[in-house]
């Protein structure tokens, strides 16, 4: 039987958490949507279809960091659009698909729905636990990280069993990585390439995943 944290305390962390941080950080949500909206007009939220647990698709929320368009992502990302990647602070939203159960704060980061036929068996593991907001991938470096260790470490974590002293320790160390703007892009890109170079479906802002 999985430990009580895997049954019961890490969907509890998660609600407490959600619920303690929404009103807490409401002032930097306010001041984060008015920077996107002066910056890059509307809408401020980007939504894009997301694999959550056991695959089932999500809408995922993100503060939108590029301009409209068709154009690639070094083209539509403007400075402003790399200080917030890199802050991590396009992020919050997800906060409340943590709330509403559709991801956890720690958990191998969501990818697009486009990306579930091509994961190997031991791929597909990460599947068995809710995306997290932060995790092994971000704590790792980020879209630093090929994608060969990215999906190897989602693998690795949800293969479990889910401790709270381990997700306590990725969130610290996911927050160090953010707190240092590291790993926003991957190296010679703007965001984050395909994996594989296999292409995504057009399903959203971005044609690229974000960590």
């Amino acid at each position: 039987m999985p430990p009580m944290y895997e049954r019961f305390g890490k969907r509890l962390l998660d609600v407490v958490a959600a619920l303690l941080l929404l009103p807490l950080l409401t002032p930097v949500f306010l001041l984060v949507a008015l920077a996107v909206w002066l910056r890059l007009g509307r809408p401020l939220l980007f939504v894009q279809p997301r694999a959550g647990l056991r695959g089932r698709p999500f809408t995922l929320l993100k503060f939108r960091s590029m301009a409209p368009g068709a154009a690639p992502d070094s083209e539509r990302l403007t400075g402003f659009g790399r200080a917030l990647r890199a802050s991590g602070l396009d992020e919050l939203p997800q906060l409340v698909n943590v709330l509403r159960g559709e991801m956890s704060l720690v958990g191998p980061r969501p990818l697009p729905l486009g990306y579930l036929a091509f994961y190997s068996a031991r791929q597909a593991q990460r599947l068995r636990v809710r995306p997290g907001l932060l995790g092994p991938g971000v704590a790792a470096g980020r879209n630093a990280v090929a994608w060969p260790q990215r999906l190897e470490l989602g693998a690795d974590y949800a293969a479990g069993p889910l401790r709270l002293r381990r997700d306590l320790m990725l969130a610290a160390r996911s927050l160090l990585v953010l707190l240092r703007g590291q790993g926003h892009a991957a190296p010679g890109h703007a965001t984050m390439p395909p994996l594989e170079g296999r292409p995504l479906p057009p399903d959203g802002e971005l044609k690229r995943p974000e960590a």
